[in-house]
């Protein structure tokens, strides 16, 4: 696999390449992520994909409502190559584009790569919710492992925020 660092980010161009990019999300995420107390659809909103050739090494979801742009899925299929920052620089270039004060973003506790990362992009933790995940596996999703990375517990969402 090439560099992420030289990868194209785009939206799909047509309905086949958006069911595509809908297929590699789903198959990451599933049918529901759950955020905030809610299920939602990982793969409804805006969808990107950061391409090198035709290939797809990465994918992302966001969505604008009102002045704040929510990331809701992203998922770099190489690590520490660039590829989650093209997708994130892309979202936040429309984020500004489309009036956004607020970009933002949920992850888990034991997302220890993703929490480093959204911090060393400049990220701010905002929200901790105790227990979020505790509630969503028992009311929305039992889906949701009782561990994640290096078998920490699952258990807390943190909300990530920066002015686009």
């Amino acid at each position: 696999m090439d560099d992420g660092r030289n990868c194209i980010v785009r939206g799909a161009d047509d309905d086949e390449e958006a069911r595509r990019l809908a297929r590699r999300v789903r198959s990451t995420w599933g049918d529901v992520v759950v955020r905030r107390g809610e299920a939602v659809d990982p793969a409804d909103g805006e969808l990107l994909g950061a391409y090198v050739d035709d290939e797809i090494i990465g994918v992302a979801t966001y969505a604008v409502r009102d002045d704040e742009c929510e990331v809701v899925a992203i998922e770099a299929y190489q690590e520490r190559r660039g590829v989650a920052t093209a997708l994130m620089e892309e979202i936040r270039a429309r984020a500004r584009a489309a009036g956004c004060r607020r970009l933002w973003l949920v992850t888990t506790n034991d997302n220890v790569p993703a929490i480093g990362f959204y911090q060393q992009w400049g990220m701010d933790l905002a929200v901790l919710r105790r227990d979020a995940i505790t509630e969503a596996r028992s009311q929305l999703k039992p889906s949701i492992p009782e561990t994640g990375y290096d078998d920490i517990p699952m258990r807390h969402e943190l909300e990530f925020e920066i002015e686009p």
